[in-house]
């Protein structure tokens, strides 16, 4: 009955981007599902018993960065700390000045950077242009 676990009809997948800001403890904003997920699902906005919640598709290469965290009385897949800026910066979501402080505070940088080096050239330089400034 709970929207979070929507995911799990879309396996292999993770919650990740603006709810992962939430689940971390990054902001205060209450925010809807978004559910990451390398299959072939239509992307976008939809809807499950009267809750709304997003479902983004991203290339098996950039498929990684989540760990297991519990949500209630479930263990649900998160992007971790680290792979949440570099979603946010992959789908273009706007990041507040105050979450990317809190994301300096907060990363991991070693891994950070073995996470960049999994990523496109030009993904990286748009998220080290974004962090390291």
């Amino acid at each position: 009955d709970d929207a979070q676990l929507v995911g799990f009809a879309f396996p292999p997948f993770y919650n990740g981007c603006e709810d992962a800001l939430s689940l971390h403890g990054l902001w205060e904003q209450e925010t809807n599902p978004v559910v990451v997920t390398p299959r072939k699902a239509r992307s976008g906005a939809r809807n499950f018993d009267g809750t709304n919640y997003l479902v983004r598709r991203i290339g098996r290469k950039m498929f990684f960065g989540y760990e297991m965290m519990r949500y209630g009385e479930f263990w649900v897949p998160v992007s971790t700390v680290e792979k949440t800026l570099i979603d946010l910066v992959y789908f273009r979501v706007h990041i507040p000045k105050e979450v990317l402080r809190e994301f300096r505070k907060r990363a991991d940088k070693k891994r950070l950077a073995e996470y960049l080096r999994r990523c496109p050239q030009r993904l990286r330089k748009r998220i080290e242009k974004i962090y390291f400034k």
